[in-house]
């Protein structure tokens, strides 16, 4: 257990990763903050759910606080470095069915609510979760920590 606990950790990242992290965790978090709480002009989980229900994605409060939880609370781990694989994992998923259930058939570019914003999320999470949360991370300040207590 501990060799995957260190191994989701690890990272070589650098600067890349923490230039890739602070915009799209607040981007996530942003939008979450939206979906959960009506922050920035989002219509908070119960008109989230509402709509979320009325395309098909049942049920709609569930799914409303799922990918709610998952941008606010996964952006602000991707933001702090911390647990980055699990969040950006959680949030390509997230991507991943807006890509395919709402925008997919609507053309490529945003004015057209098309694929191109969700697609450029998508391809930043999977990014982050293949390399982790880089040398400035929460990970790393854990896995040093880590590091340190099995030594001692």
């Amino acid at each position: 257990m501990n060799d995957l606990f260190t191994k989701s950790l690890v990272s070589h990242g650098g600067f890349a990763a923490l230039a890739l992290r602070l915009p799209i965790g607040l981007i996530f978090a942003a939008h979450g903050g939206q979906k959960l709480f009506a922050w920035f002009g989002g219509y908070g989980l119960e008109g989230t759910g509402q709509w979320m229900a009325s395309i098909g994605l049942n049920p709609g409060f569930l799914m409303a606080l799922l990918a709610g939880g998952a941008e606010f609370f996964g952006g602000v781990l991707l933001m702090l470095g911390l647990l980055t694989r699990p969040a950006a994992i959680a949030n390509a998923l997230t991507m991943a069915v807006a890509l395919f259930w709402v925008h997919w058939g609507k053309g490529f570019f945003l004015t057209d609510h098309g694929i191109e914003y969700a697609l450029a999320l998508l391809a930043a999470t999977v990014a982050l979760a293949i390399m982790g949360g880089g040398k400035w991370s929460g990970d790393q300040l854990l896995l040093d920590t880590w590091e340190e207590n099995r030594h001692e």
